[in-house]
């Protein structure tokens, strides 16, 4: 009987001693991700910005050219890169503040839905004036957002294809 206990105990003492290489082996291999996480690479806050500067100009072309499906298309890509912000740039007081362009949007979407470009203008306008408002409120009142007046994209065609 003896024999057998001390058979056991030596069993789960190299059982044991198994397992906490075990338990280091995998701390070693969530340490090495975390720090591969940490250097991977991700959009900076710019270059949402800059996406948002591009569907913004497209948005109001394809608006005023009466595309709607284009511009429900450009309504839905900066709602996705306002997620996008979201996701990867939570910790930013910008990200917060993104909340005021919503209703702007939604604002946009109602008249794209219903295919009224008088509303269309002036939801437009509200969401210019709201990027112009968040910039004032994070400081950087310097980048000042505009309704533009030629289109930098000489390369696509904005008119609706019937």
């Amino acid at each position: 009987m003896r024999q057998i206990f001390l058979m056991l105990l030596t069993v789960g003492f190299f059982s044991c001693n198994q397992q906490k290489d075990h338990t280091k082996a995998l701390q070693n291999r969530i340490d090495s991700l975390e720090i591969k996480l940490a250097d991977t690479y991700k959009p900076g806050f710019g270059d949402f910005m800059g996406s948002i500067q591009a569907h913004h100009s497209k948005l109001w072309f394809a608006g005023q050219n009466e595309n709607w499906k284009l511009a429900d298309f450009e309504v839905h890509e900066l709602l996705e890169t306002i997620e996008d912000i979201e996701k990867f740039q939570s910790d930013r007081t910008e990200t917060a503040l993104l909340s005021m362009i919503i209703p702007p949007l939604d604002s946009i979407n109602k008249s794209i839905q219903q295919k009224n470009a008088a509303l269309f203008k002036t939801s437009y306008t509200s969401l210019t004036n709201a990027c112009n408002t968040c910039h004032q409120a994070v400081e950087m009142e310097f980048n000042v957002v505009t309704i533009p007046e030629t289109s930098p994209y000489t390369n696509q065609d904005f008119k609706p294809i019937d």
